[in-house]
């Protein structure tokens, strides 16, 4: 059994998508319709740069999507099979959960485009900048991770954003608190706390004002049963069913990604593959998770190729 997994913010990077675009029309296509869907050049910033503009999150969300969805269509179209004949489960972590619900033919390309566009926005107007922030805590677990924000609240919002693997953890809220959890990290035996660069705390009850206009978007797409089940980062269970789609996502904004539960649950369900599109940091995160299954990267069209062989 094989998942098809989509990154998140982050592995965004200037020339994305550039060689995949040159070697295949069926990607030029995919860059094409979200260029068409956000009624702006985002393909040319993610070939051209600058990195900074690239990595605004209203472009960074849209972006990671565009070229991980290519990324498939591309493997689809060289390989003559759907991603249902070769796939049980997708799975995305953050954004990537809107990536996965495209490919799975649950939201149609320009939707998914749209809707990430307006998340980014609407994540980034949340919480005024400087006030918010995050921290990757490594070597902690998440009930170390757990302990260590609850003690650096103090009144304040300090909760777990990302259970990413075993020795991974992202926490997120006010900026007072996360440094006072860095600062207290060895102390609950965990290896160290370190601030992330990202312009607003995600994944947490401060992105409320996010989840009420993603509310309000996601109540007018059109949401389809997807072909193959999604693993959903709340519940780290797999649905189907369109409407509970719709609530998840809502509560994806302030609920922390359980990708690690994700990860395993897939693993229990018999998944002995994943194949990551567009990325390469996830296949780290389930080797750390599920070491016995085999990890793909597909990021080139050799890698395309390559799989495409093993089939």
């Amino acid at each position: 059994m094989r998942a098809f997994i989509f990154p998140g913010q982050g592995s965004q990077a200037v020339g994305m998508g550039k060689a995949l675009a040159e070697a295949s029309s069926t990607a030029r296509e995919v860059f094409e319709e979200v260029d068409h869907a956000l009624e702006q050049n985002l393909f040319k910033l993610m070939c051209d740069g600058p990195i900074d503009e690239l990595t605004l999150t209203e472009n960074a969300q849209p972006a990671i999507m565009a070229n991980a969805v290519a990324t498939l269509r591309v493997a689809e179209k060289e390989g003559g099979k759907s991603i249902g004949e070769i796939c049980s489960y997708v799975a995305g972590h953050s954004l990537g959960e809107y990536s996965a619900l495209c490919a799975a033919g649950a939201l149609d390309l320009t939707t998914t485009a749209e809707l990430l566009k307006l998340r980014g926005q609407s994540m980034q107007k949340a919480v005024p900048v400087g006030e918010g922030g995050m921290a990757a805590l490594l070597g902690a677990d998440i009930k170390k991770a757990s302990a260590l924000a609850n003690a650096s609240s103090q009144g304040e919002i300090c909760t777990v954003a990302n259970d990413n693997d075993p020795t991974q953890v992202v926490i997120s809220g006010h900026i007072g608190a996360i440094e006072r959890a860095i600062a207290a990290a060895k102390e609950h035996g965990i290896k160290r706390g370190m601030l992330l660069p990202v312009s607003a705390p995600f994944h947490c009850s401060l992105m409320a004002p996010a989840a009420e206009a993603m509310e309000e978007a996601l109540a007018e797409a059109s949401i389809f049963p997807p072909v193959v089940p999604v693993f959903a980062n709340v519940t780290a269970a797999a649905v189907s069913d369109a409407d509970e789609i719709r609530e998840l996502l809502v509560q994806q904004v302030t609920g922390a990604v359980r990708w690690r539960e994700s990860v395993d649950n897939m693993a229990e369900a018999g998944v002995e593959q994943f194949v990551e599109f567009g990325g390469k940091v996830l296949t780290g995160m389930v080797g750390r998770i599920a070491p016995d299954a085999e990890k793909v990267s597909l990021v080139s069209m050799d890698d395309i190729e390559a799989l495409l062989k093993s089939l």
